[in-house]
């Protein structure tokens, strides 16, 4: 993956798929490593109804990220 996909739903597969699977160890170092960060990564997908769970170390839809 060169790049981070725009469309939310898919951004928010492939980030937690990549904290999932251990490639990256935060999401500020997955952000850095495509060009951005993390507090654009949070900011962009926030209108779509999702945050960063730092518990879990997801995104999750509003209201289920506790």
């Amino acid at each position: 993956m060169d790049h981070l996909p725009r469309d939310p739903a898919i951004l928010v597969s492939s980030v937690n798929m990549l904290l999932r699977d251990e490639e990256f160890d935060s999401l500020d170092a997955l952000a850095y490593c495509f060009g951005t960060t993390a507090v654009e990564l949070q900011a962009y997908l926030l209108p779509f109804g999702f945050v960063y769970s730092e518990e879990q170390h997801q995104f999750r839809p509003i209201g289920y990220n506790l």
